[in-house]
């Protein structure tokens, strides 16, 4: 017995416990080897602990009316009972009546607003105790209450129910063992910020380096259309609204968010992305969110997500079109309640983020093919910012050719290269399916051909076949000639040869492809998968394992045998 006269047993039972507080760094670990030791012991019949924190759901909380300014209450972390005459038991839940208890309310809240035990030497006759249909069924004979205090603050408070008097000695022993718990909760918080300090600066360092790289390209031009969009993000860019950057591959979607940014009350603290078709479909809730250490297989430390690490500043949502449906459900939340949990974690935090989200996808198509959660779409486009085209804005391309050389050049340790009027005018004559990163590479491969030499032999590809080279005559000895080079997606038709591979596609691509493949056989077949003129049948594969695929790709499909 832990508090027993019994002295042999107290010391070896309170040692074993105070070394195990000492040695435990994790939170979560902590907390519940807290409440287990004590119902170990055969007098303790309930082990409770709570912890001072910003109230969360004081709409639902059952004790709200208790409550005097529902700013910060006590939350019920941890829990263990040990039935009579039966073996002590973990309680997996912590959502009952007394989930939250205000400071002040009660017993528990009247330690944690006091700051010294309270004792209850009687419970089956006190008038307070709110269930005393249990206190008699359990044969409980006293109740302490023992606060959890750390260098003047005010933690928590640890709450046991027994079934002996409650002797002195055992106060003092409850005491030194809320101390012992208060100081290794203390520290064990201490270790949690630091690492998730480390977590967060590690992610905002790699994407700081990428920022800072002389690549990094700008919003250049000033076309009209160009014009309307840096006066939308001049609008918005105080404010805290949601933005939804729309926009063709490669015109820019993520300088818009960096400049929505950088101009914005947030500037100081991090801008954090993350692509939403770049990470693994079970891994996405993680990536967001964080998780705990033991949430899933391979789970072996807490990991801070991108809305933890982006607290204070920007999160930029990259491809939103791609993201789960099963997750859409939970970034509306977010959105709507500024509030999350790490995957495995009971604890409410606050996201503290100002979110943009980029798409090039039709989201109001992918809406109405049931791809996309409607409520979401409106929740992110507060605010929508759509960049054009840059065929739809060629007066823009001589400044971005200019640009974009000159962070070539100083990047590849090469001559400054300039264009002549009408090797401007014949890339201005394209269509650039791929905008800015195509001219990007266009440019960057010249540059690189060139080779030290004063001039170099390119020629543009026109829309209707082959291209010619056309030699080139030097320019000023400070310059190099470059006309245009062909974009990739004239490499191959230049060739003209059948045995030529053909392009390759990226993952992406090759998904949308086979969806819109799997969408057009079900639409031929009347949405029939098995048998005689099903789909199944007409792509050549078995039906379990189109069915396998539909899922695999979220192809909705009203399967007929």
């Amino acid at each position: 017995m832990l508090w027993s006269q019994r002295s042999g047993a107290v010391s070896d039972a309170f040692k074993a416990l105070l070394l195990e507080l000492a040695q435990e760094r994790s939170l979560e670990d902590l907390l519940p080897l807290v409440t287990r030791r004590l119902v170990e012991h055969e007098d303790v019949a309930l082990a409770r602990l709570w912890l001072v924190d910003d109230g969360d759901q004081c709409a639902t909380c059952p004790n709200a009316a208790a409550c005097p300014d529902r700013r910060r209450c006590l939350h019920l972390v941890a829990s263990a009972r040990r039935a009579r005459g039966g073996a002590p038991s973990v309680d997996a839940r912590v959502d009952g009546a007394f989930r939250r208890i205000p400071i002040g309310a009660f017993k528990v809240g009247a330690v944690a607003s006091g700051g010294a035990p309270v004792l209850v030497t009687d419970p089956a006759t006190d008038p307070k105790i709110r269930h005393p249909a249990w206190i008699r069924q359990e044969g409980i004979a006293g109740f302490a209450g023992l606060p959890l205090s750390c260098r003047g603050e005010m933690l928590g408070v640890l709450g046991v129910f027994v079934r002996s008097a409650i002797a002195p000695d055992a106060v003092d022993v409850l005491r030194i063992v809320a101390n012992h718990a208060a100081a290794a909760i203390a520290t064990a918080r201490a270790f949690q910020q630091v690492e998730t300090m480390r977590q967060k600066l590690l992610l905002e360092n790699q994407l700081l380096r990428r920022s800072a790289d002389p690549d990094m390209l700008e919003l250049v031009g000033h076309s009209p259309k160009l014009r309307a969009v840096l006066r939308q993000i001049t609008s918005v860019a105080g404010t805290d609204a949601t933005v939804l950057v729309l926009g063709e591959s490669g015109t820019g979607k993520e300088l818009v968010a960096r400049a929505l940014h950088k101009h914005s009350r947030r500037a100081g603290g991090p801008f954090i992305e993350i692509n939403c078709a770049a990470i693994p479909r079970e891994l996405s809730e993680s990536e967001l969110f964080g998780h705990v250490r033991g949430a899933f297989s391979g789970a072996t430390r807490d990991r801070v997500g991108r809305f933890e690490a982006a607290s204070g500043g920007t999160l930029f949502l990259d491809e939103i079109g791609e993201l789960p449906l099963e997750l859409q459900g939970k970034l509306l939340r977010v959105l709507q309640e500024q509030t999350f949990e790490r995957v495995g974690e009971v604890r409410t935090r606050v996201a503290d983020v100002r979110v943009v989200a980029a798409t090039n996808r039709n989201l109001m198509g992918e809406v109405e093919a049931g791809r996309f959660r409607a409520d979401l779409y409106y929740r992110l486009a507060v605010y929508p910012i759509t960049l054009p085209a840059l065929r739809e804005r060629k007066d823009d391309i001589a400044a971005l050719v200019t640009h974009l050389l000159g962070r070539i050049c100083r990047r590849l340790g090469r001559p400054a290269v300039e264009l002549r009027a009408e090797q401007l005018a014949a890339l201005a004559e394209r269509d650039w399916p791929g905008n800015v990163r195509q001219l990007l590479n266009v440019l960057e491969r010249a540059v690189i051909s060139a080779d030290g030499e004063s001039t170099v032999e390119l020629a543009l590809d026109d829309e209707c076949g082959d291209s010619s080279a056309t030699p080139v005559a030097p320019m000023a000895p400070a310059t190099i000639a470059v006309p245009a080079l062909e974009g990739p997606e004239r490499i191959a038709s230049r060739a003209g040869s059948a045995a030529d591979p053909p392009p390759i596609l990226r993952d992406l691509e090759m998904r949308r492809h086979e969806r819109d493949n799997l969408r057009r056989a079900l639409e031929t077949c009347g949405g029939k998968i098995y048998g005689s003129g099903g789909a199944a049948a007409l792509l050549g594969v078995k039906p379990t394992t189109l069915a396998s695929r539909l899922k695999r790709l979220r192809v909705a499909a009203h399967a007929q045998k």
